[in-house]
């Protein structure tokens, strides 16, 4: 396919619905932090490659986090639902609400 990322053993692709796991450093303890949204983007090549993902929080506000991939930060990637999408951006679920932001079918 087009336009796909790679973190270790896994790959994923723009419309994928991921569980990002990254480390945060608060005080000396250290903790990890999921984020679990939609692949609307993924640019940039090699070591410069980055992707954007998004969630609607809680009160339906959207959120969204970009990475690099490359960054020391992430622990684990996984992916939760392969999607089959048209697009290479998916910037117009950012005008989608609650539950159509979320309804891309599935691969």
């Amino acid at each position: 396919m087009g336009n796909q990322a790679k973190f270790g053993e896994t790959t994923f692709n723009v419309g994928d619905t991921v569980v990002v796991s990254q480390k945060i450093i608060e005080g000396g303890k250290t903790r990890t932090q999921n984020f679990e949204g939609i692949v609307i983007a993924i640019r940039g090549q090699g070591e410069n490659k980055t992707f954007t993902v998004r969630k609607i929080a809680v009160g339906g506000v959207g959120v969204e986090r970009i990475w690099p991939l490359s960054s020391p930060w992430i622990t684990k990637i996984t992916v939760k639902k392969k999607g089959k999408v048209r697009r290479a951006k998916l910037y117009y679920l950012r005008q989608k609400t609650t539950k159509k932001a979320t309804r891309i079918k599935a691969v």
